[in-house]
C-alpha cells in the first residue's frame, strides 16, 4: 500500500527508528519517502454534534415510522505482500490459508464493517488460476508457476458474499516483481516464474533503482498498458467482484539521484508531448480512463476507484493543491489524483491521510477539506485511508483517540462517504485500544453502503415476512420471509422499531433458498418488538419496506 507517513508501513518489511523532530523515514509496502514530523500534542479536534451518526437513507415507513440506516462505506485491507495479512506465511496448506481469511471476515463482521479490500494482484502474479500472470509466490511458497490446485479469488469472494461483505479485488498494475531483500525474485529474471510475462517481453521490462531494485512494467509502452489492463480486467470477467482497486503504485517513488530509465519508451511513444512528466502523466491518465471505460463496458456494476497519496500538489506549487509541504504526487509519481476525480473516471477515491491532527506538513484536519473541495460535486465518493498501523507511533499517535478525533472529523463533512483501514494486522491488533474506541464511537451499528448514482439502479420489490420468533435461550429474533416478485435482490436490510423510527439491525446475502431467515441478535428483552424488511440491488439501491411483524 502506500503513503507518505512515519514508520511503520516498512516496519512490517524492516525495522525503521523515528526521531521527532527530524526527517524520518517513512515506508509503507517496500516503498521509502521523507516527510518532518513534529513532537507535541496534536491540535484538539472537537467532536461535532452527532459526529457518530453517520448519513442516513431512509426507505420508507414501518408500523409508520420511518427507517433509518446508516449508509457509509467501511473496510480494511487485506495485504498479501509480504505476508503482512495473508496468508500468514508462503506455501501453507489449503486448510491454513482458509481458516486464516474466514478470521478476517469474523473481524470484519465484528466490527460492523461492510467491504473487504483483498491484495490479489501485488506484483504482476495472481491470486487466481490466470492467462497472464504466474501464480502469487505469496501465496504458494514458490515461483514455479504451478497453483495450489484450488481457486482462492472464487472461494474468496464466496465466503466474504456469503456474510454480505463486498469484495473489492485489489491490484497493483505495473510492478513486476519484489526486491530481493523483501525475498522477492528482484531484477533478477532468472528469479521470475517461467510463465512471467516479463521473460517473454523483455521490452516491457524497467529495472529501478538500479541497485537492489525490481522490475516494473514499462507504464509507456502501449502493449504493456494493454496487456496490465487485460491481465486484471481477466478477474472482472471471470470473477463476481464488487470492486477494482489500485493503490498509489504506479510509476515508482523516486530514488535520490536516479531518474526512472524510460528514454527509449518516451522517444518511441510521446504521442507529440514534449515533456516526460506530462507524458508520465498522460501515461497513468490512459491507464486509470481505459480501466474506468473497459470495466463498465464489462460490468456496469463493478466499483473502480484507488487510494492515492494524500497529496496532490502543494498549494506552494499550484494554488489549487494543498496547505502541505510534502511529496507530490502529481510531480513525483506522476499520479494527477485530482484529474481522475474531476474527469469522473473514477467512482470512489481514497486518499491515504496518514497524518495526524496538527502535523505542520500535512495536518489531518487541514488536508481532509481539500479533499471534500475536491470531489464535491463529482459524483465521485470520498472514502478515508485511515491509519490504523501508526497507532502507538511517538508524538500524536501515543493518543488512544487520534483516530477517533480523526474520523469525528470526517462525519462532519458529508462528502465523506466512508472509511477504509491499514492494514487487517493492525486493526487486529487494536493498539491502545484505538479500534475498540473508533469502533464503539462510529461503528456500533450495521451499515449499508452509499449508495452510487452512477451505477444500475433496480430497486427490488418490498419482501413478504410469514413469521417472528424469538429464541427462548438467546433471546434473538428470527423473521422469516420471501423475496418479492420482479428484479432479484442481493442483500436484504432487517429494521426493528425502535421509538420514531425503525433502525438497521442486520444486513443479510440473498440466497437460493425460497425462504429467507434474517436474525436480530440484538433484540431487546421487551416482551414484543416490530420488524421490517428492505431488499437491495447490487448497487446497494434499497426497495420499500415489507408489511411489519411483530413478535408473539
Amino acid at each position: 500500500m502506500p503513503v507518505l507517513r512515519k514508520p511503520t508501513r516498512r516496519q512490517l518489511l524492516t525495522a525503521l527508528t523515528a526521531t521527532l523532530s527530524v526527517l524520518v523515514l517513512v515506508v509503507t509496502a517496500g516503498l521509502i519517502r521523507w516527510a518532518g514530523d513534529r513532537s507535541g500534542g496534536a491540535a484538539e479536534a472537537r467532536q461535532p454534534e452527532n459526529a457518530s451518526t453517520a448519513a442516513v437513507s431512509t426507505a420508507g415507513s414501518c408500523n409508520g415510522v420511518p427507517t433509518s440506516a446508516p449508509r457509509e462505506l467501511r473496510a480494511m485491507w487485506i495485504t498479501s505482500v509480504n505476508n503482512i495479512d495473508w496468508p500468514s506465511r508462503k506455501g501453507l496448506p489449503e486448510a491454513q490459508v482458509k481458516a486464516e481469511y474466514l478470521g478476517w471476515l469474523d473481524l470484519a463482521q465484528k466490527l460492523n464493517h461492510n467491504a473487504v479490500f483483498v491484495h490479489v494482484r501485488p506484483s504482476g502474479d495472481a491470486f487466481w488460476p490466470s492467462e497472464y500472470a504466474p501464480w502469487s509466490d505469496w501465496l504458494t511458497g514458490k515461483r514455479d508457476g504451478v497453483g495450489p490446485g484450488w481457486d482462492p479469488m472464487a472461494w474468496m469472494i464466496a465466503e466474504t458474499h456469503a456474510r454480505n461483505l463486498e469484495f473489492h479485488a485489489w491490484f497493483n498494475p505495473y510492478r513486476g516483481s519484489q526486491p530481493a531483500a523483501a525475498k522477492g525474485a528482484g531484477a533478477d529474471v532468472n528469479q521470475l516464474a517461467p510463465n512471467h510475462p516479463l521473460r517473454a517481453h523483455p521490452e516491457w521490462r524497467v529495472t529501478y533503482p538500479s541497485t537492489n531494485g525490481r522490475f516494473f512494467f514499462n507504464p509507456g509502452i502501449p502493449e504493456a498498458r494493454q496487456f496490465v489492463e487485460d491481465s486484471m480486467l481477466e478477474a472482472v470477467r471471470k470473477y463476481d467482484i464488487d470492486g477494482v482497486h489500485f493503490d498509489d503504485f504506479f510509476y515508482p517513488y523516486p530514488e535520490a539521484g536516479e531518474d526512472f530509465p524510460d528514454d527509449a519508451a518516451f522517444a518511441t511513444h510521446n504521442r507529440g508531448i514534449a515533456d516526460k512528466g506530462d507524458w508520465r502523466r498522460d501515461n497513468v491518465n490512459l491507464l486509470v480512463k481505459e480501466m474506468s471505460e473497459r470495466i463498465k463496458q464489462i460490468k456496469p456494476w463493478v466499483k473502480f476507484g484507488i487510494s492515492p497519496f494524500g497529496i496532490w500538489r502543494n498549494a506552494g506549487t499550484d494554488p489549487a493543491g494543498s496547505n502541505s509541504r510534502g511529496l507530490q504526487a502529481y510531480d513525483e509519481i506522476y499520479a494527477d489524483t485530482r484529474t481522475w476525480v474531476r474527469e469522473k473516471w473514477l467512482d470512489y477515491i481514497v486518499p491515504q491521510l496518514y497524518w495526524n491532527i496538527g502535523f505542520d506538513k500535512a495536518d489531518y484536519a487541514v488536508m481532509l477539506p481539500w479533499w471534500t473541495t475536491t470531489v464535491a460535486g463529482t459524483g465521485v465518493q470520498l472514502w478515508i485511508g485511515q491509519a490504523d498501523y501508526r497507532a502507538g507511533e511517538p508524538g500524536a499517535w501515543t493518543e488512544p483517540d487520534q483516530l477517533s478525533k480523526q474520523m469525528a472529523l470526517n462525519r462532519a463533512h458529508p462528502e465523506v462517504t466512508g472509511s477504509v483501514h491499514f492494514s487487517a494486522k493492525q486493526v487486529k491488533s487494536d493498539k491502545l485500544g484505538s479500534v475498540t474506541r473508533y469502533a464503539r464511537d462510529f461503528y456500533s451499528t450495521p451499515a449499508l453502503p452509499a449508495v452510487m448514482s452512477q451505477l444500475p439502479s433496480t430497486p427490488p420489490a418490498a419482501p413478504s415476512v410469514v413469521s417472528a420468533a424469538r429464541d427462548p435461550k438467546t433471546g434473538a429474533v428470527t423473521v422469516t420471509g420471501r423475496a418479492g416478485s420482479g428484479a432479484a435482490a442481493t442483500a436484504f436490510a432487517l429494521y426493528r422499531v425502535d421509538g420514531d423510527k425503525a433502525v438497521l439491525v442486520a444486513t443479510d446475502r440473498a440466497t437460493d433458498a425460497t425462504d429467507q431467515l434474517w436474525v436480530d441478535t440484538s433484540a431487546p428483552a421487551a416482551p414484543t418488538a416490530t420488524y421490517c424488511v428492505t431488499a437491495l440491488d447490487r448497487s446497494w439501491n434499497e426497495g420499500d419496506p415489507s408489511a411489519p411483524i411483530t413478535t408473539s
